[in-house]
């Protein structure tokens, strides 16, 4: 099994910057890709942006250009710069991983969330 752990967040001004991070614990080695999901309240759980081992990496429409993503294989660590920053920005940002297990992929390991508010 994999765990995953959050730091960083918190809170900053509009048009600011702001990082999170993430370590990866446990059988890191069936990692292929991480990624950071975030939550506003009253929303649904959404895809911020991911990174495979390959390289590949994928963001949500709303974050193209501000945010990048990375990766640290050696140190199984994700990062997450995010510049720019608005209020529609403000949520949990959750770290999640997806793992070979049982002959197949599976993406239901996530981290605790930390919170990044962003004030207007």
């Amino acid at each position: 099994q994999v765990q995953l752990v959050e730091s960083g967040g918190g809170l900053v001004q509009a048009g600011g910057s702001l990082s999170v991070s993430c370590v990866a614990s446990g059988s890191t080695f069936l990692i292929n890709v991480m990624a950071w999901y975030r939550q506003a309240p009253g929303q649904e759980r959404e895809m911020v942006a991911s990174k495979s081992n390959a390289g590949h990496t994928n963001y949500a429409d709303s974050v193209k250009g501000r945010f990048t993503i990375s990766r640290d294989i050696a140190k199984n660590t994700v990062y997450l710069e995010m510049n720019s920053l608005n209020a529609e920005d403000t949520a949990v940002y959750y770290c999640n991983a997806e793992i070979w297990k049982n002959g197949g992929w599976n993406n239901d390991y996530w981290g605790q969330g930390t919170q990044v508010t962003v004030s207007s």
